[in-house]
Parts: C-alpha cells; sequence; structure tokens
C-alpha cells in the first residue's frame, strides 16, 4: 500500500511488525514474519534510511524500536502530491498544444460535442479542476446537467485561489432553497450577480474553454452542449460575459461585513440581503419565503429603508440604494 511513497513491501511488513511489538531483535521480528534471519539485512536498513526505524542502545544486537511515521513518511507523500500535480499541470498544458495545433490545421477540433447529463457533468468537474485563474458561469433555472449543491469543485477551485463570476437568472432565486446555495458560494469567494434573463447556459475557464448547450432545452432527450475552444467564438462568448456581468446586480452574502453608505447610514446584514434580492427584481413573496419572513415583515422593512433613503417609490429606493453604495 505504501509503495506509491517509496515504502517496499517487505519494508512495510517490518515496520508493522515492529509497530505491534514496540521493540524487538532482528531474530524475534524474523521469527515472527517466519523468515530467515539474513532476509531482515535489506528491509532494516531501508527503514533506518527512512528514519522509521533507531537501535534502543549503542549495542550491535540492541532492540529496535520504531520512530512515528508522520514526519518522514508524510514528506514522501507530499514530495509524491507535489510531482502529481506538475504531471496534471504538464498534461493538461500539453493537451491545450494538441487542440490548438489540430484547431490550426483541422477547425472540425474547434468544437466538440458532449451528449448527456452525466457526460457533461464530468465535462463541468474536469473544466473546473484544471482551472488556474478564473471561471464564469451562466446560471439559468432547472440546471441540465449540475445542480449547484452538486459542485462541490467550486469550493475546491475556490480554495486554491480560483475567481468565480456567476450571474444567475432571477427565476433560479425563486426556486426552495436557491439563494441559500449561493450564499454558500459567495460566503466562500464568488462573486454573484443576478439578471432577469439570460440567454444562454454557459461555463468558461481560464478564457480558454467554454461550454454551451447547442439546443434549446426540451422535456425529451439528453442535452448536448458544445465544447469551445480558442477562438473567435469563444471571443464572442466572452464578451457576452462581460456586457452581462456589467448590467446585472451584485448579489451579497448576508454574512458580508456591511459599510456605511454615502449619508452615514450602515444597513444591516439582513437588510443589505433584502435590498439585494430587492434591486433583483425578485418578488415580496419569493423574498419573504428566501428570508424565512412573511410578505407584510418584507414590506415593512422596504418601507422603513425608504424613509431612511428619504424617498416615497420603490424605483427611488433602488437609485437610492445604489447610490448610496448600500449593496
Amino acid at each position: 500500500m505504501l509503495d506509491v511513497i517509496g515504502l517496499t513491501r517487505d519494508e512495510e511488513d517490518v515496520y508493522r511488525c515492529l509497530v505491534h511489538l514496540t521493540t524487538a531483535r532482528v531474530d524475534e521480528l524474523a521469527a515472527r514474519l517466519r523468515r530467515p534471519v539474513e532476509e531482515m539485512d535489506a528491509p532494516l536498513a531501508g527503514l533506518r534510511g527512512k528514519g522509521l526505524v533507531l537501535p534502543t542502545g549503542p549495542e550491535p544486537d540492541a532492540p529496535l524500536r520504531p520512530l512515528a511515521p508522520d514526519v518522514p513518511l508524510g514528506e514522501a507523500l507530499l514530495r509524491r502530491q507535489e510531482a502529481l500535480e506538475a504531471a496534471r499541470a504538464a498534461v493538461t498544458r500539453l493537451t491545450e498544444e494538441y487542440r490548438a495545433g489540430m484547431r490550426r490545421h483541422d477547425p472540425g477540433h474547434l468544437v466538440e460535442v458532449v451528449t448527456g447529463a452525466s457526460a457533461l457533468r464530468e465535462r463541468l468537474r474536469d473544466l473546473q479542476n484544471s482551472a488556474r485563474v478564473e471561471v464564469l458561469w451562466f446560471c439559468r433555472a432547472n440546471p441540465l446537467a449540475m445542480a449547484g449543491p452538486e459542485n462541490v469543485e467550486e469550493f475546491d477551485a475556490l480554495a486554491r485561489g480560483v475567481r468565480y463570476r456567476a450571474i444567475y437568472e432571477r427565476d433560479m432565486l425563486l426556486d426552495p432553497g436557491a439563494l441559500a446555495d449561493v450564499e454558500q458560494g459567495v460566503r466562500a469567494g464568488e462573486q454573484a450577480r443576478v439578471l432577469d434573463r439570460l440567454p444562454v447556459r454557459l461555463a468558461i475557464v481560464d478564457g480558454r474553454t467554454a461550454l454551451c448547450p447547442l439546443v434549446p432545452e426540451r422535456g425529451d432527450g439528453e442535452p448536448s452542449a458544445a465544447v469551445i475552444g480558442r477562438s473567435q467564438l469563444l471571443d464572442a462568448l466572452l464578451a457576452l460575459f462581460e456586457s452581462h456581468w456589467l448590467m446585472a446586480t451584485p448579489l451579497r452574502s448576508s454574512a458580508a461585513p456591511t459599510r456605511a453608505g454615502t449619508n452615514g447610514y450602515r444597513p444591516d446584514a439582513d437588510e443589505v440581503r433584502l435590498l439585494s434580492l430587492f434591486v433583483a427584481g425578485v418578488p415580496d413573496k419569493s423574498i419573504a419565503s428566501q428570508l424565512g419572513v412573511s410578505r407584510r415583515t418584507v414590506q415593512r422593512r422596504l418601507a422603513d429603508l425608504m424613509a431612511v433613503a428619504g424617498v416615497d417609490t420603490r424605483p427611488g429606493l433602488a437609485f437610492q440604494a445604489a447610490r448610496r453604495d448600500w449593496i
């Protein structure tokens, strides 16, 4: 089992036996393992060299004792992980070079078609696992392949420093629990915004690969999507995302620190969350459901904020919330 980090099977057997015995002489180990004494020299020498075994005294036949494995084997495991990560990055770069070369000589390699929800999920996972800089999302309601709670790869990528920018379609936030899923991502570092309507579903990784459905959603049949490499088509999809990002309304977590607006008023976390949904155009009933309060409570809180902002209309509140930097 430990051969992957440089420990031979014989060394592992001897070390496990010594751990079980706490201390033992060479002949005792040989007897316990039912091996000739002369066969113990090589594995014990290897264990000494790896810092896993020491004699208990200066005598030549002094009993041996095992040392804790976490430091020497942990260092070997870390080196192995670093080597695997470097190999994976090299394979990713080599794959990109291969695809780029094929695209230059054969435009047919520009777009790869992936069919089936399972295949789409795996491709989305692979793309996120290979991400190094940024992942962009157009998130519409009723996902074709991967629901938000299933996307654990996003949290792994965020943890290693990959930036996520996601635009959610407003109808998606009306689903039960959807806002809580979005807020979990925002707390982990995702930048989230919302728009009334998105033109397509879309994922773009590191500005080099995009995944986009090919046909409108239907109730029957398997979904299909195009995987698009570096090209003018990908440039157009990047421009499409950026244009919608500028128009979208930011969504902030209720756990995020609030800041004082231009008039000195500092909305609390619940007010920030309420204003984010309100400015995004989410109906009062849905806001109440997402916040776990009554519709009347939502209306009362909005009326209170209108009074603070010095306006008597909801469009005026939306304008003042943005102008005063409340969200």
